[in-house]
């Protein structure tokens, strides 16, 4: 008979919890501020703690904010396991990006970050990081190599192609800044984003812009 594991004391429990709010803060911040703006004095003043109580759960600002681009990505991996399996390829692609871009709207950090930040070197060397993002990019690409072959996608793009622009998209100022004019609702705007990326990357020929005589002006939109 297998004895179950002793259940943490309520001072673990209590030090825990205490670090994942510390980290769920850390992900706001970043994703409102970004990683140079943000500070350790405005994370202890979100979570109601003393700076130095920080130090008891991260070295510093780098070891803090990779664990909270851990966290970012381990939500993604359970966003990709919970897919409803009936749905094609195409829909799953479209869920996923519908799902990172309403956590911009919700303030939440990209998945991917600027490379001139200054969080890219922590990240680098972040081995659960790395391991936890090429595990979910597997998968994505998995998708999108089937959507491609059911003629959803252009297969004439590498599917790493097709992949890092979904990712990129997450960090996208579209839903943001059509947010700000405060003419539309949230989920017009997810429905918008969606249909603008998919319909740039659906399988159809892609024509040249007509080219424009000399000094003429662009048309509008251009």
């Amino acid at each position: 008979m297998n004895t179950p594991p002793p259940r943490p004391s309520f001072k673990a429990q209590m030090h825990q919890a205490r670090e994942e709010a510390i980290v769920a803060a850390a992900g706001r911040l970043l994703g409102e501020k970004g990683f140079e703006a943000m500070t350790l004095d405005d994370v202890a003043a979100e979570v109601g703690v003393a700076k130095a109580s920080l130090y008891k759960h991260f070295a510093g600002k780098d070891d803090l904010c990779a664990a909270a681009m851990v966290y970012a990505v381990d939500r993604l991996q359970g966003f990709l396991q919970n897919v409803p399996p009936g749905q094609s390829a195409i829909e799953r692609l479209q869920a996923l990006l519908r799902w990172m871009l309403s956590l911009q709207l919700s303030d939440e950090m990209p998945l991917l970050l600027s490379r001139n930040s200054g969080l890219a070197g922590p990240l680098r060397d972040c081995a659960r990081y790395q391991a936890s993002l090429q595990t979910a990019s597997a998968l994505i690409t998995t998708w999108i190599v089937e959507a491609q072959e059911a003629g959803q996608l252009n297969a004439q793009w590498p599917p790493d192609v097709v992949l890092w622009a979904l990712l990129a998209r997450s960090a996208d100022p579209l839903p943001a800044m059509l947010r700000a004019t405060g003419q539309y609702s949230d989920a017009r705007i997810l429905d918008w984003a969606v249909e603008t990326c998919f319909g740039g990357l659906a399988a159809q020929a892609i024509s040249a812009p007509a080219a424009r005589a000399p000094g003429c002006s662009p048309a509008p939109g251009y």
